[in-house]
């Protein structure tokens, strides 16, 4: 099991499933029409570390992290 964290204004509890890649994360959040926006934008960290590539194996215990864009001043 791994567990999804939505960061900023995503604003969704965490998630946990199975997956064994980001790809299998990708695909589930995208049936959720709200999060493949966010999904298009967003960068992705495994356990606080940036990753930009779906087929980034995942273990059991692992902390995905989406990260949308932030502007500020």
């Amino acid at each position: 099991m791994v567990t999804i964290e939505f960061l900023g204004p995503i604003q969704k509890a965490p998630l946990t499933l199975e997956a064994s890649s980001l790809r299998d994360v990708a695909e589930v959040l995208k049936q959720d029409s709200e999060m493949a926006q966010w999904l298009e934008n967003c960068a992705v960290a495994l356990n606080d570390t940036l990753v930009s590539s779906l087929d980034t194996p995942l273990k059991s215990g692992d902390k995905v992290s989406l990260l949308p864009p932030v502007c500020g001043g």
